[in-house]
């Protein structure tokens, strides 16, 4: 036990450098060794319930502002949790469309999370490296989609803009392009022998430990967990030959090299859907209001996202539950930080990528 005649007690956060959003955690130190964690959340409401009093047809845009790093998932899960209640196929064109721009929106979100974890470990020319390589991909995005972080390209029944011959070869360039610099970044991120010491060992989280605190996505997939919701084929995952990227350490360079290499293997994933493109229509119309309730499950940038929707024949539903990744890897801060130094914390807490706005809600 620690004596609390020795320990010293800090705050990090709610405001601090390396949190982008309000979160805190309560340390307890003995001199630089952080031997204890609490995790307070709640600082961040923003009324996402009010998704409940809106047409369900709109309450989608309102999904996909739960977060903007993942904001293109909830929308294509919400819309496949209505599909689903509404018992309708979506066209294998908008399937495979939404596939190529959820691989696109893992990029961008992966990139900002290197980008941050580097950051957070002071290098910041790492840092700058990986918001050009993120920036390249979404200038592309907003050619395809006419934004840059809501995208607003699905509709219930498939999506709204299509993607074009030109458009397709425009990805096929770019991705091109692409390949090689994320394969230059990925040797940084692999060799460099200052980011390996700030990072090797560091915020280790074992794989039973995983499984106990029930973690998703890259944080779970760095301590040795093969789960990945792409599996199970929905949107147009079935189509493509992917396996989960897996690591053992369980530590900060495990889930630093999971997000990296998830990132080539996004554009193999884009490369594969781009000849698979259909002749034909991009979405199917639906009529009236529905009856029944579903599950929906994407595989976010930061794990298994999950919607429940339940619709009681009116345009407002009865019920929308979501559960977000980051929801289940913030609180596993809380078994990763003990052990450490106080100089690592802030590089152990940006390895799970947290998302307030996610999180609280």
């Amino acid at each position: 036990m620690t004596s609390l005649a020795r320990a010293t007690v800090i705050p990090f956060g709610p405001q601090h450098a390396a949190f982008l959003e309000p979160v805190n955690v309560r340390l307890v130190l003995e001199e630089e060794k952080v031997v204890g964690a609490e995790l307070n959340q709640g600082y961040n409401h923003r009324g996402m319930e009010h998704a409940l009093s809106l047409d369900y047809k709109k309450s989608q845009y309102l999904c996909e502002r739960v977060c903007g790093i993942c904001s293109y998932h909830h929308s294509s899960c919400y819309c496949q949790g209505m599909e689903a209640v509404y018992g309708v196929e979506v066209p294998m064109r908008a399937r495979l469309i939404r596939t190529i721009m959820m691989e696109y929106q893992r990029m961008t979100s992966h990139l900002l999370a290197l980008g941050h974890i580097a950051e957070a470990v002071g290098y910041e020319n790492l840092f700058m490296q990986c918001f050009r390589e993120r920036e390249f991909i979404m200038m592309l995005v907003n050619r395809l989609s006419g934004n840059r972080v809501h995208y607003s390209m699905n509709v219930i029944g498939g999506v709204k803009r299509d993607v074009g011959p030109e458009q397709a070869k425009d990805v096929e360039v770019t991705m091109k392009e692409v390949r090689p610099r994320l394969e230059e970044l990925q040797r940084v991120f692999r060799r460099d022998s200052t980011l390996g010491k700030r990072t090797h060992g560091v915020g280790r989280f074992p794989r039973p430990t995983a499984e106990s605190w029930a973690t998703v996505g890259p944080v779970s997939r760095a301590s040795g967990i093969p789960r990945d919701i792409r599996q199970d084929g929905f949107a147009a995952y079935s189509e493509v030959k992917f396996a989960p990227i897996v690591r053992e350490e369980g530590d900060i360079y495990a889930r630093m090299m999971v997000r990296m290499d998830e990132c080539l293997q996004s554009v193999d994933i884009i490369e594969e859907c781009l000849p698979l493109l259909p002749d034909g229509p991009a979405a199917v119309q639906v009529k009236g209001h529905p009856t029944g309730e579903a599950f929906s499950r994407v595989e976010a940038p930061r794990g298994e996202l999950m919607y429940y929707i339940r619709a009681k024949g009116a345009v407002e539903l009865d019920r929308i539950k979501l559960r977000t990744p980051a929801l289940m890897n913030v609180p596993a801060l809380l078994a990763m930080l003990p052990g450490c130094q106080l100089a690592d914390v802030p590089g152990i807490v940006v390895s799970v990528d947290p998302c307030i706005c996610c999180t609280d809600r």
